[in-house]
């Protein structure tokens, strides 16, 4: 194993994420806020330099550089980005207990959007601006700007498919690093247009920044304590609703479309069947809940926010969803389990992936009809490959056996089936509010720290796709050999 490449890039990550505190020491010093908040980011920024010169000292970029390599690094760096993110929460006294800061980060680093905060409403601009920018940070991925701007870390794809989410990684331009810069590119350009339209529609400036670097990230981190309803404003709900959907789209499909191919990228298999599940949820959920209403208008909107942020993982709400009659609620535990596109910023298993599975499913009875016919599986009009296939089914299985892992882990302190299960669900897929306790009305902060350890490792697992953290703590990885 490199190590000397995994503490060189570590150390750069740690100077990364030291330069992205100096925005809510700005923040700060906007709102004219006590000098303990500014203090609290000061302190991280110097053990942060410290951390990477420490880290970095006698390590270079040189040598072999391997999938295991990029594994590693990108694990540790969230974990690193998590631990150190928390402290600015620590030393403010916002959340004075170090592992409930360490959720909140690892929640907002993961764009999960999951809470232990009952005040939120209490906490200062700058701790709450940080907060959220973790979504934004998160989003696209740390190393993946990394590689935007980091001499010699161009070499290798390997970072890239370790945080990346998707079942493959494709590269559409030839460098890697130009591959990078173009993703955040075109992820700050749309992140900017949406805090602009949000301003336009008279949303407040501050929380303009804020939700659209949740939306963005498909985040979801609010700071109100109900959420976007406390705006009680339809103008922003569809704007964020819309904003959710777009950034649940492979980031590929933008790339194709400022080439002028766009109609090319509107053919895109994966697009369609993303599409089609959001509308299909909104219709059968209006359907079961309509006679809740007297204005269908006003339940298409609401429906519509709430899929579009289930399925995006983002995690806003503006309706206690956890009161919905059990078939919409069933409806919403499938679309935490799909998630959106690959590509793109949300969680969940990726649609790519839910279509490999149906796909396949449904060959294996047609074999098993005439066993003699010769089937293949084709996505987009192109063979997906029999090493992709198993590739799809062994990450399934996987993601299946940790769910029933987390949920039992979590499970013996927590009152009820549906608040155990629907945690697990929220923070595995990225998703933010579950059901029971942890609902859009409730949070994480009653649950035991045990728990909240572990769901915070069920959130970094999520967002890295399971196998960086499998790798990380497999006992093989440290062997010599």
């Amino acid at each position: 194993m490199n190590n000397k490449i995994i503490r060189y890039i570590l150390s750069k990550i740690l100077y990364i994420e030291a330069g992205f505190l100096l925005l809510p020491v700005i923040v700060s010093f906007i709102y004219k806020e006590n000098y303990s908040n500014i203090l609290s980011f000061l302190v991280t920024m110097f053990l942060l330099l410290l951390s990477g010169y420490l880290l970095g000292y006698k390590s270079d970029a040189s040598g072999a550089f391997y999938e295991k390599e990029g594994f590693i690094i990108v694990s540790l760096s969230w974990i690193l980005l998590s631990a150190f993110g928390a402290l600015p929460f620590v030393f403010s006294g916002s959340i004075p207990n170090f592992i409930d800061a360490f959720f909140e980060t690892s929640s907002g680093f993961t764009t999960t959007g999951a809470s232990i905060l009952t005040n939120v409403e209490e906490i200062s601009h700058s701790i709450l601006f940080w907060r959220s920018f973790t979504h934004l940070i998160g989003g696209m991925g740390i190393l993946v700007f990394a590689l935007a701007i980091l001499p010699r870390s161009n070499r290798n794809s390997h970072i890239m498919k370790a945080e990346v989410p998707g079942p493959v990684f494709g590269k559409f331009v030839a460098k890697m690093s130009y591959t990078a810069r173009l993703l955040y590119k075109i992820y700050f350009a749309m992140t900017g247009i949406l805090i602009i339209v949000l301003i336009l529609v008279g949303h407040p400036i501050f929380d303009s920044f804020v939700h659209a670097f949740g939306a963005a990230g498909t985040g979801g981190f609010g700071i109100k304590a109900n959420s976007i309803a406390y705006y009680n404003s339809s103008a922003v709900e569809m704007i964020l609703a819309t904003a959710m959907i777009i950034f649940g789209i492979n980031f590929n499909l933008y790339y194709v479309i400022l080439i002028g191919k766009a109609r090319d990228g509107f053919k895109s298999e994966e697009l369609r069947w993303y599409l089609l599940i959001v509308f299909g949820s909104v219709v059968l959920i209006f359907f079961n809940i309509r006679h809740n209403y007297t204005s269908y208008l006003t339940a298409i909107k609401d429906i519509f926010f709430t899929v579009s942020s289930i399925i995006s993982t983002t995690g806003y709400a503006t309706v206690d969803f956890g009161k919905w009659p059990t078939f919409s609620r069933a409806i919403l535990l499938f679309l935490m389990f799909t998630g959106a596109c690959a590509g793109s910023t949300a969680g969940g298993l990726k649609i790519s992936r839910f279509i490999i599975l149906v796909k396949s499913s449904i060959l294996q009875v047609r074999k098993a009809i005439n066993p003699k016919r010769v089937l293949s599986i084709k996505v987009d009009n192109k063979l997906v490959g029999n090493e992709v296939v198993e590739e799809v089914k062994s990450y399934f299985v996987i993601y299946i056996f940790l769910v029933i892992i987390f949920t039992i882990l979590i499970s013996f302190t927590v009152p009820d089936f549906t608040t155990a299960f629907s945690a697990v669900m929220a923070t595995f897929n990225n998703i933010g509010p579950g059901l029971g306790i942890v609902g859009p009305t409730g949070n994480y902060a009653s649950l035991t720290y045990f728990n909240k350890i572990v769901l915070s490792l069920a959130m970094l697992a999520g967002r890295l796709e399971i196998f960086p953290i499998l790798v990380l703590f497999s006992s093989t990885t440290w062997k010599k050999k």
